[in-house]
């Protein structure tokens, strides 16, 4: 019966099931998207607290989207999780980063659920799990299981909730993926039990002269407030386009937490000046109960200096009796009632989160600024995007003010609900307002002062291409770019590399910018420079596969440590970010200290071992101990000490435990320790 049930999983996991159905979430008349249907009842929530939500699906991260729901644990550990619905588990992933611990269960209705963060699983999957990683020698595994093993009913226990992975406290993370071609799908799509009469909230609006590129320019940014639309004459002409508070801002000095970034709801805006006032807030309920909100900026009318113009927006969305503001579900831009360009946060795949970086303004985000999220596709944004436009009227977003007439704009902004915020004005193009265009590079320009240039080009989106020099060059792929850059090499005057023992065999070259992103990776190559002894190096096997040298790439406190391959002396390495580059010698290998008292020590009535490692350049690469000549499996969780839990692979007795470790470099340390149990 079991092996039954399990087929039936696997022969329906290829095609959907006929299911009941969702009412269709409307969107706004002349919306872009279809209506959408997904099964309702069909998953329950996976916890048995009420379900709370610390951030939903789309949110804007790091280099990716949030692709689930962090559903809270009220602050604890070791909640009980449980299968939101019939199925087998089909997959298990254990990894020092992004979901720690996690489950996915297949299900017969062509869906396949995700459970991250955990900290147990349950027993006789544990075990399985143990078994495995012996197997293999290693802690950290991505297994496919056989569909007969882990059959599970809706509702069954399966797993104790946790921290581990890239989280930063207690929560479950939860997804919900179509099982064929592994695409994440909206989870509050499904009926969980999420109240949520909220509209979002718009925070601010940005243009852009598209007469420039995309990297090359500051957004204008203007504060939006609650009200209809009301004319009060056009926007003073600045002379230079308003720049993001805090642009100058270095870029930021470690990965972001969960919460970093989250959009507060606007502060209120004093009344306008010169006896103008503007609209009274205006809060509204469809029929059927959904909340609507109108937004404007003021004035509502913006005179640009520029005859192509694209617009970006800061919005949050909240659910029902919570004030935490989460990602938004939807937008769509409008013009003269037309239909433009819009966004739904839905159908995205892993293979695809990174365009999230096409999707914002990366560039005012890297110089700490807010996050903007485009109403407009940029050229190098590969399909799929989130994007829709008219059929039959394709537009990337752009939209041509040359005939000087008033434009009216209208963005929508909607959650998976249905509650909509629109956000109303006009735009018009005058020559000589703000924002005209002084043609050429720009003052963002990405590559800097001509002046300190070692060489540097034009870049566009699908062109293939590089720079090179004599002692260092770059070269971009045909998905590398998003938008036309000017990008170059100069050689950088920071010392963050030059300092005993670590001995630098390079200059160090500023390559392209950090605030322009790449899709596919830059091929940095360097050669040592004049002042390096190269012919010894040589000499004594520099250049060969075993060589110390590594190539470094460091952005502010960031560093990123790649092993390199040699062609005819010059040293080859592939990043996913812009940043200085220089090749080191590191001759120093890791320290290995014991966390606890070890040599010669009974350990009868300890419940571990651990072992922290630190690295000079903080890139090790491989992890090893055995116990009296056997594997033994440290536990590894955010990167940080490595755990051993006793169990019964440390009998009572005498032992050895050798600890081995190895940094990017080839540089090995080995530590040897005897204790009794």
């Amino acid at each position: 019966m079991r092996n039954f049930f399990a087929a039936l999983c696997l022969l329906s996991s290829l095609s959907f099931s006929v299911q009941a159905f969702s009412q269709p979430v409307s969107s706004p008349s002349g919306s872009l998207f279809p209506a959408v249907s997904y099964p309702r009842d069909y998953f329950r929530d996976p916890l048995a607290v009420p379900m709370s939500l610390a951030a939903n699906f789309g949110e804007l991260r790091p280099n990716h989207y949030h692709m689930g729901l962090d559903i809270r644990t009220q602050h604890r550990e070791n909640l009980p999780v449980y299968a939101a619905g019939d199925g087998y588990i089909a997959r298990v992933e254990i990894e020092p980063a992004g979901f720690g611990q996690a489950i996915y269960i297949r299900h017969p209705n062509g869906y396949t659920t995700v459970y991250g963060h955990l900290n147990q699983f349950f027993p006789a999957l544990a075990e399985y799990v143990s078994q495995q990683q012996y197997k293999q020698q290693s802690w950290q595994v991505d297994l496919d299981i056989p569909s007969s093993m882990f059959p599970v009913k809706k509702g069954e226990f399966i797993a104790y909730s946790g921290n581990t992975g890239g989280s930063q406290g207690p929560h479950l993370h939860f997804e919900i993926r179509r099982t064929a071609g592994d695409v994440n799908q909206n989870p509050l799509l499904f009926g969980l039990p999420v109240p949520d009469n909220v509209p979002p909230v718009i925070a601010r609006l940005a243009w852009y002269d598209r007469n420039l590129g995309i990297y090359e320019q500051a957004p204008h940014i203007l504060q939006v407030r609650r009200g209809a639309a009301a004319r009060g004459g056009s926007l003073p002409a600045p002379k230079r386009p308003m720049p993001v508070r805090g642009s100058k801002l270095p870029a930021p000095k470690r990965p972001m937490p969960v919460r970093e970034g989250k959009l507060p709801a606007p502060k209120s805006v004093p009344a306008a000046r010169g006896g103008e006032t503007a609209a009274p807030s205006t809060l509204s309920k469809t029929e059927d109960g959904r909340a609507t909100v109108a937004w404007t900026i003021f004035p509502s009318l913006l005179t640009v200096g520029t005859s192509r113009i694209s617009f970006s927006i800061s919005a949050s969305d909240a659910q029902s009796g919570s004030a935490n503001p989460n990602g938004i579900y939807e937008a769509e831009l409008f013009e003269d009632d037309e239909p433009v360009i819009g966004f739904r946060m839905n159908n995205i795949s892993y293979d695809d989160t990174r365009n999230l970086n096409a999707h914002i303004d990366y560039r005012t985000r890297a110089k700490g600024g807010p996050f903007l999220q485009h109403l407009s596709l940029l050229p190098g944004y590969p399909s799929p995007t989130i994007y829709a436009s008219p059929a039959g009227r394709p537009s990337s977003g752009v939209i041509d003010l040359s005939d000087g007439r008033e434009h009216a704009i209208r963005i929508e902004v909607s959650d998976t609900y249905g509650n909509t915020s629109s956000l109303s004005y006009s735009v018009r193009y005058q020559r000589g307002a703000a924002g005209e265009s002084a043609g050429g590079m720009g003052a963002g320009s990405a590559a800097g002062a001509d002046s300190l240039w070692v060489a540097g080009k034009r870049f566009y989106a699908g062109m293939v291409d590089g720079v090179e020099a004599d002692e260092a060059a770059f070269f971009l792929g045909e998905k590398s770019l998003y938008d036309s850059v000017v990008l170059g090499i100069r050689r950088s005057y920071s010392s963050t590399l030059i300092h005993s023992p670590t001995r630098p065999m390079s200059d160090q070259y500023a390559i392209g910018a950090p605030w322009v992103p790449l899709l596919q990776p830059v091929l940095v190559r360097l050669k040592a420079g004049r002042a390096f002894p190269v012919d010894s190096l040589a000499r004594s096997g520099w250049s060969s596969p075993t060589s110390r040298v590594v190539m470094v790439r460091t952005n502010g406190s960031q560093k990123e440590v790649q092993r390199v391959e040699w062609n005819d002396g010059w040293a080859s390495a592939r990043f996913r970010e812009f940043g200085d580059f220089q090749l080191v010698e590191d001759n120093v290998a890791p320290v290995i200290t014991p966390l606890q008292r070890l040599e010669g020590t009974d350990l009868g009535k300890a419940a571990r071992i651990a072992f922290s490692v630190k690295d000079d350049l903080g890139a090790v690469r491989r992890w090893r101990a055995e116990l009296d000549g056997a594997w033994l499996c440290f536990t590894n969780d955010k990167g940080l000490a490595y755990i051993y839990k006793f169990d019964q692979h440390c009998l009572p007795g005498p032992h050895t435990l050798r600890v081995s470790v190895e940094d990017m470099a080839g540089n090995k340390t080995t530590e040897e320790y005897h204790f009794t149990r």
